[in-house]
């Protein structure tokens, strides 16, 4: 059986003409955001934004986890790795996210035991190894990692691993969508929605999107003819006034989602308000533990430490730009003071942020 081509050069120059030809149809600017930062990176990748009519615009929302994880949680994260007899174990992209004062590469360099891991599983080996330590994860990511997390967890209890303690960063995508529309300070005629995240959840969650707030959602993926498609099944709709739910990616996205991941995360996970860069606490957009694995939270560790206060990060833009209200390039300390060498901002450190990506991708004159 021969596999479409999702990146057919033939099938992006359609896509891009029909996309042209809905755009002729408004005479106004149109503006879709993408949750998602693997969108916002593959937009770039592949060229596509330089192609698109003048009144389409495509922006970025609080699509990359780190860059939504606030300062306040970063704080009690590198504040817990700096204990006597803790391992902290981190993905990769967590190193160099500033917080208020420090960063888990900061704090490494200093001494603490900070060790970059590929999966949460690599933990259970790290504890059964140091028996006499503890050892902190971070759970950072939306629903597409969140079930990681959970079956962590889970086996840690299973195998009776006491040593292992998690901060659950973990957020819900939904959520904060509606919390973005509800402020209503980012203009949004549609939105092209994640498909790792919607594989996990189903497209369906986004139905309260176009039935309360009448903005369409298409569920996209991540190869060009993805992305086109996504765009043209959202321009057609906001043209002609419609605003549905539209899943470009059906071939790994289904109604429903994954229900054993669902369960996964709902075995050891309730819901609870959590607090987004820019959007402020919002109900029901995190998670918590169950009563029966409270011994796994890591906030427990830091009850008796004293944090540093939170303090406003020298004109940075971040919370703009993951609300769609500000570009990277407008933010002043754009590729100035803030580069990926030296961040300012979470949104210039991870591979997902949007100042990363448009400073990566941007034009050098």
């Amino acid at each position: 059986m021969t596999l479409p081509d999702f990146s057919s050069r033939e099938d992006c120059a359609k896509l891009l003409s029909a996309i042209s030809s809905l755009s002729q149809r408004s005479n106004r600017m149109i503006r879709i955001m993408e949750v998602c930062g693997t969108h916002t990176m593959n937009f770039f990748r592949y060229g596509l934004k330089d192609l698109f009519p003048e009144n389409l615009a495509v922006i970025s929302g609080p699509g990359c986890p780190v860059c939504v994880t606030p300062d306040s949680e970063l704080d009690m994260l590198i504040a817990a790795s700096s204990l006597p007899n803790v391992i902290t174990a981190t993905f990769g992209d967590m190193m160099r996210v500033p917080g208020t004062n420090s960063s888990l590469e900061r704090q490494k360099a200093l001494g603490a035991d900070i060790r970059i891991i590929y999966s949460p599983e690599e933990l259970l080996h790290i504890a059964s190894e140091e028996p006499l330590k503890t050892v902190l994860f971070s759970g950072v990511g939306f629903e597409t990692t969140a079930p990681l997390t959970a079956a962590l967890i889970a086996e840690a209890m299973r195998r009776k691993i006491s040593n292992i303690k998690v901060f659950l960063f973990h957020k819900r995508i939904l959520p904060a969508m509606e919390a973005l529309l509800q402020e209503g300070l980012s203009r949004i005629d549609g939105f092209l929605c994640p498909g790792n995240v919607s594989v996990i959840t189903g497209w369906k969650i986004y139905e309260p999107i176009a039935e309360i707030y009448k903005k369409p959602c298409v569920v996209a993926g991540f190869e060009p003819v993805d992305l086109l498609l996504g765009l043209f099944l959202l321009l057609r709709q906001i043209v002609e006034g419609r605003a549905l739910v539209e899943n470009e990616y059906a071939r790994a996205v289904i109604p429903q989602g994954n229900l054993r991941c669902q369960e996964e995360i709902e075995a050891v996970f309730s819901l609870t308000d959590a607090s987004w860069r820019g959007l402020g606490l919002i109900p029901d957009s995190g998670f918590t533990f169950l009563p029966e694995y409270h011994s796994f939270d890591a906030r427990a560790l830091i009850s008796e430490i004293s944090l540093p206060p939170l303090r406003q990060k020298n004109e940075c833009k971040c919370a703009e730009i993951l609300k769609g209200i500000l570009s990277p390039e407008e933010c002043p300390l754009f590729s100035r003071s803030c580069t990926p060498e030296s961040p300012i901002g979470p949104c210039m450190v991870s591979s997902e942020g949007s100042c990363a990506i448009h400073y990566r991708f941007r034009k050098k004159i």
